[in-house]
């Protein structure tokens, strides 16, 4: 089924939580429009991150999904990076079901006095040098495929876009909102469009070059307000941007916050750890405490769970 422009059924909802397929019919450029709303809200939620790093992540996690809705795969996507600035780290992942989830790595001290310097800020100012990753893997019997980019670029997204240039030769333009509602609900959105290489219609070179050109100008007319508003249609943000060039929009993909930890996980990771390590990190209350970084779920294990957990390896 392909929706219909302007479509709202189901209320200004809607279209929150999914990523939205398109394409511009008169240069058969492809693309897609996230947004994000409850599921970003439950993510970072569960975690205190000063709001530079909570922005951070949240970038993160609509790249993530830009990327992996653009593939077929069967299994996990993960987006992450690493940088030797106040945010050591950030992951963001997405299952081909479309179950989310992200966590970030940062030192509250130094994090601090970047904020008190300004609250917000080039990505590089707080990931320093490092580099960008993502991989596709689709279970232990097939290969893992990986990409891998320095940090170069003031945002997240720019070093995505330097990723499709030195490493895949693709053109692609990306723009990303995160904030904060004054509900206190965070939101983002997020667009990208996509010129694979070769021809893809019957046009001339130059021809292509201005339909690219002009899609990337349209595209930067986008604000941040238009990307974020919980009113606003993704069907009709597009329509705003692109009915003179004719757009298509396909299915839309669900998406939603949901963690892949559980307790037979957590299980199956201590029974594999010498039994006199496992037992030195009992706390004081007898129990041995594994948190979850993604959802901060904490899973708890007494003696008589330790003793069960030995007895079966």
């Amino acid at each position: 089924m392909v929706p219909e422009l302007g479509d709202r059924s189901g209320g200004t909802a809607a279209f929150d939580d999914q990523a939205l397929p398109f394409q511009i019919e008169a240069s058969r450029l492809r693309g897609r429009l996230v947004r994000l709303g409850p599921a970003l809200h439950e993510v970072l939620d569960r975690h205190n991150y000063p709001p530079p790093v909570a922005t951070l992540l949240g970038e993160m996690l609509t790249l993530a999904v830009l990327m992996a809705t653009a593939l077929k795969f069967d299994g996990f996507f993960t987006l992450q990076a690493r940088g030797s600035g106040p945010v050591s780290l950030l992951v963001a992942d997405i299952t081909s079901e479309g179950a989310l989830r992200g966590y970030a790595g940062f030192d509250p001290d130094k994090s601090a006095m970047v904020s008190a310097a300004a609250n917000e800020g080039p990505a590089g100012q707080w990931l320093g040098q490092g580099h960008l990753a993502f991989t596709v893997d689709q279970g232990e019997h097939t290969q893992r495929y990986q990409g891998i980019v320095e940090l170069v670029g003031d945002t997240l997204s720019g070093c995505l876009q330097h990723y499709f240039r030195q490493s895949e030769q693709i053109d692609a333009g990306i723009q990303v909102a995160v904030a904060k509602s004054a509900e206190g609900k965070w939101r983002s959105g997020g667009l990208m469009i996509q010129r694979l290489p070769g021809p893809q219609t019957e046009l001339t070179p130059s021809d292509h070059e201005d339909d690219w050109r002009r899609a990337m100008v349209l595209m930067a007319s986008v604000t941040d307000a238009e990307l974020l508003s919980p009113s606003l249609a993704s069907t009709d943000l597009l329509y705003r941007l692109f009915h003179e060039d004719g757009v298509r929009v396909f299915d839309p993909k669900p998406l939603a916050a949901r963690c892949r930890c559980s307790a037979e996980k957590v299980s199956k990771v201590l029974a594999a750890l010498p039994e006199a390590e496992v037992a030195g990190l009992t706390e004081d209350d007898g129990l041995v405490h594994v948190a979850c970084e993604f959802c901060t779920t904490d899973y708890t294990f007494g003696p008589e769970d330790l003793a069960r957990l030995y007895a079966n390896t």
